[in-house]
């Protein structure tokens, strides 16, 4: 049997799903190829293509998409691929895969070389790039998919109006070793890139065993503002109103009903639980 199962999330079944199916068909014919159809199914098929013996299972499309079929791997040896093709491909670029070439990046994957990355988890579900607890996870339940078809990108920056507008939430974050911290929203990183291009986690490595945490005390329009124009020119963390800190596990309280999104999807509501995974996630990357 073929050793590699490639899943394929067609953009959000566009228009652009037959044109992706077919440049991925033209890259080799060594790999069996599904396409999902629905949230979720990704992460089935993973799962399934572990028990099959799949040696290596690539996710064609974005974080997402990644987020789910590493879910369905579920801590297991098998070696993930990654083809960006996605709206968002953050951790591609975090691992320094082309973007816009799928040629390339098959062969990447065709070359096997493997890195072991961090396998952050937060209440029993994985994530790979960022977590959000507040704000980010807020502006993920508002952008509904008819408003994301009428608005586009805009959409997102609606419901952040929308959201900056209400009284934020009070969160307390807990670490061992520290006195509890607060906040109006966090982001809880295992890259520096948050967003695309942005290095909102300078210190971050995916290999060391820690969680990047930066919290925002404040949450105004014009708080926001100001947090997103230092996040763009990389001087968030000398703002008085923003903490950065590193640590192994941490436990994230509040209101009920406060959302918490893993890599761009929405994952349950605090109190939420993130910490390391024993187990290392296998990406094949240019090394």
């Amino acid at each position: 049997m073929n050793k590699t199962l490639v899943i394929l999330n067609p953009a959000a079944r566009s228009d652009k799903a037959a044109r992706f199916q077919k440049q991925i068909r033209d890259l080799s014919e060594d790999f069996v190829l599904h396409t999902t159809s629905e949230f979720g199914e990704a992460r089935r098929v993973a799962s399934q293509g572990v028990v099959d013996g799949f040696e290596t299972i690539v996710a064609a499309g974005g974080d997402g998409t990644i987020n789910e079929v590493v879910n369905g791997l579920g801590g297991s040896t098998v070696r993930l691929g990654i083809l960006p093709v996605g709206t968002v491909n953050v951790l591609a670029q975090e691992i320094g895969l082309p973007q816009g070439n799928l040629r390339e990046a098959w062969r990447i994957i065709e070359q096997g070389k493997t890195i072991a990355l961090d396998l952050p988890m937060a209440n029993g579900q994985y994530f790979i790039q960022l977590a959000g607890v507040g704000l980010d996870a807020e502006v993920v339940r508002r952008t509904t998919t008819d408003l994301k078809k009428t608005f586009g990108p805009l959409s997102y920056i609606l419901s952040l109006i929308q959201i900056a507008s209400a009284r934020p939430p009070k969160l307390i974050l807990e670490t061992e070793g520290w006195p509890p911290r607060e906040g109006c929203f966090a982001l809880i990183g295992n890259g520096r890139l948050y967003g695309g291009p942005f290095p909102l986690f300078k210190r971050a490595s995916s290999s060391d065993g820690l969680l990047d945490v930066v919290v925002f005390k404040n949450q105004s329009h014009w708080d926001v503002v100001r947090y997103f124009q230092a996040i763009a020119f990389g001087k968030h963390e000398e703002l008085p109103d923003v903490e950065y800190f590193q640590t192994p596990s941490l436990r994230v309280s509040g209101p009920e009903g406060v959302p918490v999104e893993l890599d761009g999807e929405l994952a349950g509501a605090v109190p939420c639980e993130f910490r390391i995974s024993p187990t290392k996630l296998n990406v094949i990357a240019p090394v």
